[in-house]
């Protein structure tokens, strides 16, 4: 007999990237070919997420990254053929791609850079005064003085 259970106890603390397992796996599932090119999901700090996807064989002028309503799509365009070119074995793919991530609340890409062949784009949560929690101070002559 199997028995099913739930992980989600286990999730209902963590907030924004603390659950990227869940954001990418529902992508993939989403997004067929979405596993090329391979990336990795880093965290730096409490506030701090890099994606680093490696775009061997492209250039800066290739790629494209969009934020769009809390969606960051990246996308490489495909290189044309060098006809001059007869390629005996192919095995580093420079086909075109796209890969979204969706971004939790408070999530801005602050930069990407393109370096040996991985694109890295840096994220920071970033809380707006607002939203932040604040402390209520209790002050009981506070009450008394306003009941008279």
């Amino acid at each position: 007999m199997s028995t099913a259970f739930s992980l989600a106890p286990l999730f209902r603390s963590s907030v924004g990237f603390d659950r990227f397992n869940d954001l990418f796996e529902s992508a993939l599932r989403n997004e067929p070919g979405s596993s090329y090119p391979p990336y990795n999901v880093e965290k730096h700090a409490d506030d701090q997420y890099r994606i680093v996807i490696a775009a061997a064989g492209f250039q800066e002028e290739d790629l494209e990254l969009q934020v769009e309503k809390g969606v960051l799509t990246v996308s490489g365009g495909k290189r044309d053929a060098n006809d001059s070119v007869t390629y005996l074995h192919q095995g580093i793919a420079q086909r075109a791609f796209k890969l979204s991530f969706r971004l939790a609340d408070h999530i801005e890409v602050k930069a990407a850079g393109l370096s040996n062949g991985l694109l890295s784009i840096d994220l920071l949560r970033v809380v707006p005064e607002e939203a932040k929690p604040k402390r209520i101070a209790i002050n009981g002559a506070q009450q008394q003085a306003l009941q008279h």
